[in-house]
């Protein structure tokens, strides 16, 4: 089990950490009790490594309880537990500028400025920073960058790629899904629908789908289709993005939208990508008739 406390300077980047943490597979919670860390780590324990990983952030904002971090850390060394700490900090330029842009008192300087606040917080981490198995200044971090530099440290074996692409086919009259983030228009492709014997099949049959690519216009739109992912979803990975959700629309939503999206699905599986379809609105026809 692989255990990591999340520590650091108020403004410096813990919050973003945990969730970059929590996308590589990390148990989170923030700012529990120190005092219960042990116990908490034993019921994880206890679930026989279905949680194996976990992540606790444990700062100043525990107020009082916070000093009972050293006392846990203590016996959870005695009962066998290996203990990580990440200690995340950041200039005092960085950490003011931050705390003005986002309108927000330091925790410990609500009724004084805010670098003095980052000054009694250093004061009060100084020991647990001295205890930091990893410490990251994120003065000059964008949060992709940081994600990156967790990467390297907390997700385990040689994955690189933890994005999940999503593929969704719907039809315009249904409604273009709320969530994608790119849409195609295949409404130029040949259409099925209007051959009778295709009519009431969707891009799943391979008659379908063998009508629809029996076009030019079809072969070259799909080969610049993955010419653009090739392009696009590599830079969604090196920019952070843990989820691309990518619509594919028809009229109906059933024969040409289901058909490129299921070459596309093949091509990004080959392409060794974690991928999953939803055809939304391929079955409406066949519901109403029943």
């Amino acid at each position: 089990m692989r255990f990591v406390i999340v520590t650091g300077l108020s403004g410096a980047g813990k919050s973003q950490a945990v969730k970059h943490l929590e996308d590589f597979g990390y148990f989170c919670v923030d700012n529990l009790p120190p005092s219960l860390i042990p116990k908490f780590v034993e019921l994880c324990h206890q679930t026989k490594g279905k949680i194996d990983k976990i992540a606790l952030v444990v700062d100043i904002r525990g107020g009082l309880f916070f000093d009972d971090v050293f006392t846990s850390l203590d016996t959870m060394e005695e009962l066998g537990y290996k203990c990580e700490i990440l200690y995340l900090e950041a200039s005092d330029q960085a950490l003011v500028k931050r705390f003005k842009e986002t309108r927000r008192a330091h925790p410990l300087s609500l009724e004084g400025s805010i670098i003095d606040g980052v000054i009694k917080e250093k004061e009060k981490l100084q020991q647990l920073r001295k205890m930091a198995t990893n410490t990251i200044d994120t003065t000059k971090l964008i949060p992709s960058q940081l994600k990156e530099v967790l990467r390297s440290s907390y997700l385990e074996g040689k994955e690189t790629n933890n994005m999940m692409i999503s593929i969704i086919t719907f039809g315009f009259k249904h409604g273009v899904p709320l969530d994608a983030d790119l849409v195609f228009d295949v409404r130029f492709l040949p259409n099925p629908y209007y051959i009778e014997e295709l009519r009431d099949f969707t891009g799943d049959d391979q008659r379908v789908r063998d009508y629809v690519m029996n076009s030019s216009v079809s072969v070259e739109f799909t080969e610049k289709l993955y010419d653009m992912m090739d392009f696009l979803i590599p830079q969604y990975i090196k920019e952070g993005k843990n989820q691309l959700v990518i619509a594919i629309g028809c009229t109906g939503g059933r024969h040409r939208s289901v058909t490129i999206a299921n070459l596309l699905y093949q091509r990004m599986k080959e392409k060794g990508y974690r991928v999953i379809t939803n055809h939304r609105d391929s079955t409406l026809v066949k519901e109403r008739k029943r």
